[in-house]
C-alpha cells in the first residue's frame, strides 16, 4: 500500500486525482499504475493501468494468483476489470462515498458474477483520504483564485 500511496502522490503532482495501484504476486510487484485520465482517456484509472501492466508482465489475462492494492475503493469500471482479470484479493485505502463499487455505493461483488474477490478496505485510510482531501482543496483554491482575479 505504501508504493500505491507513492504512485498516488506522483499522480497528484501531474494534476491527476491522486490514486495509485499496485498488483503483487508472491509479494513481488508485477504491475502498477496511477490515474491518467487528464491525459485524455476516461479509462485511465490506476487499477486499469496496473492490471494492464500486470497482464503484460505475466503474459496472461488471468491474474488469479495476484493481489491488488489501491488507495481508493474501486469504481464500477475498475471492479468489473478486477472480476475480468480474476484477481482474488483487493486491499483498498479510502472509501469512496460517490463511486465506490466494493462497499460504499454498491457491492458489485455481491452479484452472481463468475468471480467474487475478497475485499478489505480502510488500509492506511487516513493517509489515502488525506491525500485526496488535500488535492481537492488545492484544486478548489486554485479555481477560486482564478474566479477572483477580476476582468
Amino acid at each position: 500500500m505504501r508504493r500505491a500511496l507513492f504512485l498516488a502522490g506522483e499522480a497528484g503532482k501531474r494534476g491527476e486525482v491522486p490514486v495509485g495501484c499496485v498488483i503483487t504476486r508472491g509479494g513481488e510487484i508485477v504491475g502498477e499504475g496511477s490515474n491518467r485520465r487528464e491525459e485524455g482517456y476516461a479509462a485511465g484509472h490506476a487499477e486499469m493501468e496496473a492490471i494492464t501492466a500486470a497482464n503484460r508482465r505475466l503474459s496472461a489475462w488471468r491474474l488469479s494468483d495476484c493481489e491488488l492494492y489501491v488507495t481508493l475503493e474501486p469504481c464500477p469500471m475498475c471492479a468489473g476489470a478486477i472480476v475480468a482479470a480474476r484477481i482474488p484479493k483487493i486491499w483498498f485505502g479510502a472509501y469512496d462515498p460517490k463511486a465506490g463499487a466494493c462497499v460504499s455505493v454498491l457491492d458489485l461483488f455481491s452479484y452472481p458474477l463468475n468471480h467474487k474477490p475478497a475485499v478489505s478496505g480502510g488500509h492506511l485510510e487516513e493517509e489515502c483520504a488525506g491525500l485526496l482531501r488535500r488535492f481537492f482543496l488545492d484544486q478548489r483554491q486554485t479555481q477560486e483564485g482564478k474566479n477572483h482575479d477580476g476582468p
